[in-house]
């Protein structure tokens, strides 16, 4: 195919043409990007640094043109295997040659001189000068892409141990625009929150209209990490997510170790010669195959862990500080809940980390990599336009200056769950994430938006805190994380959904106007879980959605909203129920479908969506009302009993009526359950609604 076909193959849809008029000049074809990478023995960001140098258009025949200066700069350039004598001849009969490829540098003691490495033509021992050297001193880490300009001297070869090659010149592949943050700001605004978090997605190199809502939040908090200082991330999951992708090819401020040892000195100081590792170069240090990572020394962990938690490490008596985030990334071998029953969502770490609650603490977020579809080129690579990588890369590295944490002050309240370090877990993940989708500080962040990052940032911190509690129940007992948006807010609770779903009963509290129910059934049927969901709003009355409606549940809801209107001044004091119309919804979880008997916690449900406070968590209520007001009596309690203990409730509430039935409640289930009594239904409202 010709560059002019491959300039045409795209059409524009509306992001590419917001894009387009928000970013002109800093925009390139994903897929461009790709044709090149696999033809050329470099990462993407090096293609990209050449494409946005001479292809960041959305008009074909400047892309064409463009292709063509790329395409010929990759062929002189860039050194495939086997072709390294000849590009070394070239430099001998020209003078120099110029090549595209990493620069390491190391200090020569013998020669009190660098000596530069070019890996793709084997030298090792280049000369180079000192001061390029002191400009660029990640080249004596593990170096980084440039542009080098190679020498070589004739006269110097015929010397004994000659070094005839000379770095004479290089440039990094980065981008040096001054005002980059200017131009995103600037940018920003002409999108929507979900366009602008589609088009960084795209300009990551995945198409966003592939992934659903959960495969995004996965992809932003691999992000997070490039925008906030020391931010410490985790990403378990299946194989062929492209969990090491952003880590390796987008941005040259990351670095990516890939499993096996990890030196003490390359990661943090080499005490021989004082220079500063990995963290203290780059803005991210990921470690892939995260399960077979080990340090050379037996305190490399240990290094680790308090670098973790306090941005600082020891050398001698100076304590050096450093900004590198750390990221792991690793593979499950089986499915998440075959992971969670033969141990937890952390045991594939290596197993200094796995069961150490101390490590695991300074664990910032857990990205959830199982919900993130396995790679299929042709349907999650994009093919439209995104920022330019050496950009992008530019403009999250200095976005981590300073702090977006001003944003939730006075909005957001967190609950009482959170110990320090979930909360500096939760402010830092909120602060990147405001950080990636409102770069500019001045933008207004809606509610919605900021509740969003809020719930995401808790999430993925509970996950941290969830597998603590695995390792150590007794001391990371409470994991309920909840926040309250604004004074008056109700506090909602905030679960991770591989521990929680809808059909479980789980221990967080419900939303106001939730209740779980165990109606007593029919003789055919038994008794049967359902879930019971009231929203309160203007008007009068109560509205079953359910249709059709069962004719017992209508008799259920009619006796539970009559018991409401009559006791209205012990339940809901000065509210009037009559002024509120009550929508109702019957999720039936088990065989029974009818709702028969489930008046009181119909009126339970009423309450609490009136009163806006949240239901008991793990809590399930019995009790069938008739229109007098009286409980009626429970025919079948101790089978209620069991179907609580097997749907893992934590506290069974039922009427005191049922006491003596419970008699025979075998020894091993009044272990597994609290089971309350209440005397009345004003009773059931008190015991059942959190305070």
């Amino acid at each position: 195919m010709s560059s002019a076909d491959i300039a045409a193959t795209s059409e524009m849809d509306h992001l590419d043409q917001l894009g387009a008029k928000a970013f002109d000049g800093f925009l390139v074809r994903k897929d461009l990007v790709r044709k090149y990478s696999r033809q050329y023995p470099v990462p993407t960001y090096v293609v990209e640094f050449l494409l946005g140098r001479y292809c960041a258009s959305t008009d074909p025949s400047e892309i064409e043109e463009g292709l063509q200066i790329v395409e010929k700069q990759l062929q002189g350039r860039t050194v495939r295997t086997g072709e390294e004598e000849l590009f070394k001849a070239r430099s001998r009969d020209q003078g120099s040659v110029k090549i595209i490829d990493i620069v390491r540098a190391r200090l020569d003691t013998r020669s009190d001189s660098y000596a530069a490495e070019v890996p793709s033509l084997a030298i090792k021992d280049a000369q180079i000068d000192d001061e390029l050297v002191r400009a660029n001193e990640r080249m004596l880490t593990d170096g980084f892409y440039a542009e080098v300009t190679l020498e070589y001297d004739p006269v110097i070869a015929q010397e004994r141990n000659g070094r005839p090659f000379s770095i004479a010149g290089l440039r990094p592949i980065q981008m040096s625009n001054p005002n980059v943050l200017g131009i995103l700001a600037k940018g920003r605004a002409a999108f929507t929150t979900d366009e602008w978090r589609d088009f960084l997605i795209r300009s990551i190199g995945l198409e966003p209209t592939a992934l659903d809502e959960r495969a995004k939040m996965v992809v932003l908090l691999r992000m997070a990490p490039f925008v906030e200082r020391n931010f410490n991330l985790v990403e378990l999951g299946p194989r062929g997510t492209g969990k090491s992708h952003l880590f390796q090819q987008i941005s040259p401020y990351s670095h990516l170790i890939s499993g096996g040892k990890a030196t003490v000195a390359k990661m943090f100081v080499n005490n021989g010669n004082g220079q500063r590792g990995l963290v203290c170069q780059y803005d991210v240090v990921c470690f892939d195959e995260v399960a077979g990572v080990s340090f050379d020394q037996k305190d490399g962990v240990n290094i680790l862990k308090g670098y973790m938690a306090s941005g600082e490490f020891s050398r001698g008596k100076e304590s050096i500080r450093a900004e590198g985030g750390i990221v792991m990334v690793g593979n499950f071998d089986v499915d998440v809940e075959q992971q969670q029953r033969i141990g937890h969502l952390l045991s594939p770490l290596p197993r200094e980390m796995r069961d150490d609650t101390a490590f695991q603490d300074r664990i910032h977020a857990y990205a959830p990599g199982w919900d993130f579809p396995k790679l299929n080129p042709n349907e999650h690579l994009t093919t439209h336009f995104g920022l330019v990588s050496d950009f992008l890369s530019e403009c999250w590295s200095r976005l981590r200056d300073g702090s977006r944490l001003a944003a939730m002050q006075n909005r957001i309240h967190l609950g009482g769950a959170l110990s320090g370090r979930d909360i500096e877990g939760v402010n830092k993940t909120v602060s990147a994430l405001i950080k990636l989708l409102f770069p500019d500080p001045e933008m207004e962040i809606p509610d919605e938006d900021l509740e969003w990052i809020v719930r995401l940032a808790l999430e993925s911190r509970r996950r941290v805190k969830e597998q603590q509690k695995r390792c150590l129940k007794s001391e990371f007992r409470n994991t309920h994380f909840s926040y309250t948006l604004g004074l008056d807010g109700v506090e909602k609770f905030v679960a991770t959904p591989e521990l929680h779903s809808d059909d479980a009963i789980d221990g967080d509290p419900l939303p106001p106007g939730q209740v779980w129910a165990i109606s007593p059934g029919t003789g055919e049927t038994g008794p049967s879980l359902y879930r019971i969901e009231v929203a309160v709003g203007p008007g009068s009355g109560a509205k079953i959605l359910n249709q059709p409606v069962p004719p017992p549940f209508r008799e259920s809801t009619k006796v539970g909203e009559q018991n409401l209107y009559g006791r209205a001044k012990g339940l809901v004091g000065d509210r009037d129920p009559r002024g509120h119309e009550f929508s109702i919804q019957l999720r039936a979880m088990d065989n029974d479908r009818s709702g028969a008997g489930l008046g009181l916690p119909v009126m339970v449900a009423m309450v609490g969506g009136l009163l806006d406070r949240n239901t008991r968590g793990g809590t399930i209520i019995i009790g069938s009302l008739n229109l007098g007001g009286s409980v009626e009596m429970i025919p079948n309690a101790i089978a209620i009993a069991e179907l609580a203990v097997e749907k893992q409730a934590k506290v069974l509430l039922m009427p005191v009526s049922a006491r003596r039935a419970l008699n025979d409640l075998p020894d091993d289930l009044w272990t597994k359950i609290s089971i309350e009594f209440y005397k009345d239904p004003e009773d059931a409202v008190f015991k059942s609604l959190d305070e």
